[in-house]
């Protein structure tokens, strides 16, 4: 006969928070789908739109803000903000030590390996959480959006309509 001991230990119950972190230059319905999967994971996903000067974004921080709150106004979890500092020092604000970050293909994996270990070396307590998008969104990025976008080609299955609506209006 096994007899296995049950230690309880009290402890306070702790809302599982997570940071999305990126551009979103503009959100796809790849960062769509990777929201999606971290909803069934955590209580609350914080989108954080990242300023991003060096990227030179083809869409504002306020844009981007306004796009991703529309995109994700169904999700009952997440909440949009816009950031400029470190995202450790972000984390530390949320009180969030998990970051999600989506790959599509091994050489997102190199970059956001090395994010993962700088972050990581920053702050021990930081954890990042690599999830892939289904497979048919793995390809679609902001960059081809953007790409497609400056040739005023057809985005509409790579956008929710609340973005395509956002990104015609902006452009207008």
């Amino acid at each position: 006969m096994l007899f296995v001991a049950k230690v309880c230990i009290e402890t306070e119950e702790k809302m599982r928070r997570a940071i999305y972190p990126g551009t979103f230059d503009p959100i796809t319905n790849g960062h769509l789908d990777i929201i999606t999967r971290a909803c069934k994971m955590f209580d609350e996903i914080i989108v954080a739109v990242a300023d991003s000067h060096a990227k030179k974004p083809m869409f504002t921080l306020q844009q981007r803000i306004e796009m991703t709150q529309e995109a994700t106004r169904s999700y009952p979890k997440i909440r949009v903000i816009g950031f400029d500092n470190l995202l450790v020092n972000l984390s530390d604000e949320l009180d969030a030590n998990i970051i999600i970050r989506g790959l599509r293909a091994v050489s997102d994996f190199e970059y956001e390996l090395q994010m993962g270990y700088a972050n990581a070396s920053l702050k021990k307590e930081l954890e990042t959480i690599y999830l892939m998008p289904s497979l048919e969104h793995a390809f679609v990025s902001s960059s081809v959006v953007r790409s497609i976008l400056a040739f005023d080609g057809k985005v509409a299955h790579l956008l929710a309509p609340s973005t395509l609506k956002l990104i015609e209006k902006f452009n207008a």
